[in-house]
């Protein structure tokens, strides 16, 4: 809840919260006002990103390594 209006972070969009403990997840800084930051799993993210995040396309690294693995077929 910023200044009021509730936001969400579908896992599909922000996967670095989906092992994320309730207690990690409600430890949140708002050190600036765009800007939020999550201490114990060392999150940054600007609102922005969260407010639209078709403008900001970038995965997590597990994400893009999880999506790039293809399956090699067994050697002859």
């Amino acid at each position: 809840l910023l200044n009021d209006v509730e936001k969400f972070l579908p896992f599909a969009m922000f996967p670095w919260f989906k092992q994320a403990s309730i207690a990690q997840l409600c430890n949140v800084e708002w050190p600036s006002q765009n800007h939020l930051y999550w201490p114990d799993l060392d999150i940054d993210i600007s609102v922005e990103s969260i407010d639209h995040p078709e403008r900001f396309p970038l995965l997590s690294q597990t994400a893009v390594n999880a999506d790039s693995r293809v399956s090699s077929p067994p050697s002859k």
